[in-house]
């Protein structure tokens, strides 16, 4: 275990462990208040605002093994949750989840996505590739107090809106099912009768570097006879929290995909998206953009 300390006052004790034992060891031991960290790129962003208090220790995650990197495991591609965000844009596996590639390249400005770290992205709460990650069903691993603990990243959002959540578990990985990815399916021929549609949509108060007011993913599969075999729909945005929008995927789910279907799907989103109201956009303009925002992604997608 390594421990660098930068004196007292405004500065942490930083403590790096070397495996899940020393991290939880560390847990037990600090009296004190303390944080884990990661890319820490929010982290100082909310000290320096005031937002949250300097913490007398800080846990760095980065030394944990199996904690970084993109590898695929049976049929589920595993990203380390220290994983940059820079390094997800690029990656040669994660081509394979456009969604997310979209959303990495959508956060914050490059010198940032070179530090910050997917893990930290998701464990805000209200990162920008949770949308992309709820259409496809991302699994969440975590170690806890009670050892390691596999969820959906949906059962964990639900425990964030509930007050369930345990500040003291740590992200170590982050597993997408991929039995329905080309490189992964046995059955070629059945695959490549079907279609897939997909897009990834956000937006802010500015072009950059701002958090979006709304962000959308949807992700669809057309069968061979033009029926939506397959549809996951996800919003969020700003410090809303995302959420699958399960009554929209009914609408379009074994219907014979059209155009047509672009108007319903706006209506149905605008009613189903609970999000909320702010300084910068009413409650209502959120819920009207997200629905505009997936019926237009909708028409063009069915046109092209």
């Amino acid at each position: 275990m390594v421990m660098e300390s930068y004196g007292s006052g405004a500065q942490p004790t930083v403590w790096q462990p070397v495996n899940l034992d020393e991290l939880q060891a560390l847990k037990n031991k600090l009296s004190g208040s303390y944080c884990f960290a990661a890319g820490a790129t929010l982290l100082r962003t909310q000290w320096e605002g005031g937002l949250v208090p300097v913490p007398e220790h800080m846990i760095s995650l980065a030394r944990i093994p199996d904690a970084s990197g993109i590898y695929v495991d049976g049929d589920h591609l595993v990203i380390g949750a220290l994983t940059r965000l820079s390094h997800c844009a690029t990656d040669v596996l994660l081509q394979q989840l456009p969604l997310l590639q979209s959303a990495m390249n959508a956060i914050a400005a490059p010198s940032i996505r070179n530090m910050a770290t997917i893990g930290g992205n998701i464990v805000s709460g209200v990162g920008d590739s949770i949308p992309a990650l709820l259409v496809y069903d991302a699994q969440l691993y975590w170690k806890t107090d009670n050892g390691m603990e596999m969820r959906s990243l949906s059962s964990w959002l639900n425990g964030g809106r509930e007050g369930r959540r345990n500040p003291n578990d740590v992200l170590i990985a982050i597993h997408i099912p991929m039995k329905h990815r080309p490189f992964l399916d046995a059955n070629r021929e059945q695959r490549s009768a079907a279609r897939e549609i997909s897009f990834y949509r956000k937006l802010g108060r500015r072009e950059t570097f701002t958090a979006s007011l709304v962000t959308i993913a949807f992700y669809g599969e057309l069968g061979a006879d033009d029926r939506w075999k397959k549809i996951a729909i996800a919003a969020g945005g700003g410090s809303g929290i995302a959420m699958r929008l399960t009554e929209s995927e009914k609408l379009l789910l074994g219907v014979k995909a059209s155009v047509m279907q672009a108007s319903s799907l706006a209506t149905t989103v605008m009613t189903e998206f609970e999000t909320y109201s702010d300084a910068f956009a009413t409650e209502q303009y959120r819920k009207q953009t997200a629905g505009n925002m997936f019926g237009a992604g909708l028409w063009e997608a069915l046109r092209s």
